[in-house]
């Protein structure tokens, strides 16, 4: 159960609530609408919780994924101009000067 003691939410909920929002990319308001949680209740939850460690994981994880995609982009970039620099050898070789 989410609750815990009154009207507070368990710890665990909490986490797994700002996990949620930052794997997901949604706004706060639409995940405070899909939990039950008022706005407010959100964003305090995300600054306290926001800099653990396994939060912070999820949040770099995108941004990695992102920088990979980049990196294999730029591989494939620089393998296109070493063919292209290796056919111009080839053609430059064979000319007669």
């Amino acid at each position: 159960m989410a609750r815990g003691n009154g009207n507070r939410y368990e710890d665990a909920f909490k986490i797994e609530t700002v996990k949620y929002i930052n794997e997901n990319h949604k706004s706060v308001a639409q995940v405070a609408r899909e939990v039950g949680v008022n706005e407010n209740t959100l964003y305090s939850w995300l600054k306290k919780y926001g800099q653990q460690p396994e939060i912070k994981a999820v949040k770099s994880f995108s941004s990695e994924s992102a920088e990979l995609r980049a990196l294999q982009k730029e591989i494939r970039d620089l393998q296109e101009e070493n063919e292209i620099l290796k056919k111009a050898m080839h053609y430059f070789a064979k000319s007669p000067r």
